[in-house]
């Protein structure tokens, strides 16, 4: 099994190449510099932009799934396009090279998990904060669930750097969730666990502790 990842130089990115390698697969990271990557032990560096075709690819070469970890600051007023733009490119080339899985990281507050995220995150934080970036979480959703691929998108609550707990809950009922948080680590154990089942299969769990 061969995984490219997409976002691997981010926190949980990193986590996500670390736990697949563990796992045994192979692990094909595109990245805009290798350098700043350097330090992915074990990882196939593909250095590129996640928007572009081309670039993807060349990633995708010999691959059987892609986990897409991107994210993207905080932008309070500028308009935030990264995530729909690359996930569109990403549908198209998986479609052409007829690679179907595809696992990606949202978030508490993306689609119909809005208004479960509490007083502060639904009031404050996501409206002034966080509102151009969900805007966009929620276009590359669509752009997602538009495809024809096998995708699984997963909804984290708030995430923290805290040692993993090995226990997590994947809700797909939100009624009286009201917030949450969860390690990065046990978002990467999650995602990687998805590659190769179907529990949650063209579903968008929400997970926390």
């Amino acid at each position: 099994m061969k995984v490219l990842v997409l976002g691997a130089t981010g926190a949980t990115g990193r986590l996500i190449v670390g736990k697949a390698i563990a796992k045994g697969y192979e692990v094909a990271a595109l990245v805009r510099s290798k350098a700043k990557a350097a330090d992915l032990a074990g990882a196939q560096l593909i250095e590129g932009e996640a928007r572009d075709p081309v670039a993807l690819t060349r990633a995708i070469a010999g691959c059987d799934a892609v986990v897409s970890s991107l994210g993207t600051a905080m932008s309070p007023f500028k308009e935030v396009t990264l995530l729909s733009t690359a996930t569109r490119a990403l549908v198209g080339v998986m479609a052409a090279q007829k690679v179907r899985r595809l696992v990606c990281i949202t978030g508490l507050g993306a689609g119909d998990s809005r208004g479960h995220g509490g007083f502060f995150f639904d009031r404050l934080f996501l409206p002034l904060m966080l509102r151009k970036v969900y805007e966009d979480k929620d276009r590359q959703e669509d752009a997602i669930r538009a495809s024809e691929l096998d995708w699984t998108i997963v909804r984290p609550t708030v995430l923290n750097d805290k040692p993993a707990r090995g226990h997590i809950n994947a809700l797909s009922d939100l009624s009286g969730v009201h917030g949450g948080t969860i390690s990065r680590a046990d978002v990467a154990e999650f995602v990687v666990q998805q590659i190769c089942v179907d529990t949650w299969l063209r579903k968008a769990p929400l997970i926390t502790w």
